[in-house]
């Protein structure tokens, strides 16, 4: 089995570039995982149907916190619309439907936490941002 330690995980854990308070965000998000202790406040700054900046802070394992950054790194500079597609393929992906080549170039380094979906403990510190993200896409969308 392949460890899901791989170098981006721990690089975006170590140093990642996405983990600080944004100031004045469109909207934030608390998610936790109860399981673990997993904390993180997802912030974005949207411009239109463009998410011009997303952030995270808080605490938890060296998934949960990579994963976030990956996924703030992803999703900036996207629309809603694609933030969702590239979500719900993240998702799908860690709970073990494999990827095409081209998915797996869409979710770029995101990809490499594929293993995760063999390591059911893992799968919702993997998760926890990626949902983070879609509830709060969820109360942008009750609001409009």
């Amino acid at each position: 089995m392949a460890s899901i330690y791989t170098a981006a995980l721990m690089e975006h854990n170590a140093h990642p570039d996405y983990k600080y308070q944004m100031d004045e965000p469109t909207c934030t998000h608390d998610g936790v995982n109860p399981s673990c202790g997993d904390e993180l406040t997802l912030s974005l700054r949207l411009r239109g149907d463009r998410i011009e900046e997303a952030a995270f802070t808080g605490h938890g394992c060296a998934v949960s916190q990579a994963a976030a950054d990956m996924m703030a790194d992803l999703v900036t500079g996207e629309t809603v619309g694609e933030a969702r597609r590239l979500s719900g393929l993240y998702l799908d992906m860690i709970k073990g439907r494999p990827l095409t080549d081209e998915e797996r170039a869409d979710l770029d380094e995101a990809a490499e936490l594929e293993s995760i979906a063999r390591m059911p403990a893992r799968v919702k510190c993997a998760e926890l941002a990626w949902r983070t993200l879609e509830k709060l896409l969820d109360q942008q969308l009750e609001k409009a």
